[in-house]
């Protein structure tokens, strides 16, 4: 877009921004999502996206007025009729799109399984509700929506995790995106 103004875009993601030759930055997609491990397996969604079918752990954007946390487990249970109890911030990330220049913020919990709501109507565009391994994500590599899914993963089985506190200083966070991208791991 060149006309000088900024386009529409959701209430959660950063201004469009000029650079220096006067083009337009996408604005950074913030979202939330939850970690659930279970027996040594991790809750994951098949859904489309652009098209296609891809892999990635349940998540979302953030609603008016709603905590990062609050969105993870709406979002965990809209998409997989999981209820879930956030237990701890496991990290926040960067993925850069390597075509279109896009930057995804994503905000990842670590949450516990409350329990499983079977045949519950889960969001449309979800084809799947899978409890994989860290082997079957590796395997399913090519279909996972980003590589921040693996990661995240990774991240959880090393122990890694951030202070609870670490966002708190950022709320509301919509309004805070390049705090936190600069407090972001890049993948």
């Amino acid at each position: 877009m060149r006309s000088g103004r900024p386009a529409k875009s959701r209430s959660n993601s950063a201004s469009w921004e000029s650079d220096n030759n006067n083009e337009y930055v996408l604005p950074t997609d913030l979202t939330v999502g939850a970690l659930i491990e279970h027996d040594g397996r991790f809750l994951v969604v098949e859904e489309e996206s652009s098209g296609l079918i891809v892999v990635t752990q349940p998540g979302g954007h953030l609603e008016a007025g709603e905590s990062p946390e609050q969105a993870a487990c709406r979002e965990t249970m809209e998409e997989t009729g999981c209820a879930v109890d956030i237990r701890e911030l496991l990290g926040v990330y960067l993925w850069i799109h390597p075509q279109t220049r896009q930057q995804f913020l994503r905000i990842m919990f670590v949450a516990d399984l409350v329990r499983e709501h079977s045949g519950s109507r889960l969001d449309r565009g979800i084809r799947g509700v899978h409890w994989y391994s860290r082997a079957d994500l590796k395997r399913r590599a090519r279909d996972l929506r980003t590589p921040v899914v693996l990661r995240c993963v990774d991240d959880y089985l090393a122990g890694q995790r951030q202070a609870q506190d670490f966002l708190a200083s950022m709320l509301p966070l919509q309004q805070n995106v390049p705090a936190v991208l600069a407090n972001a791991s890049l993948v």
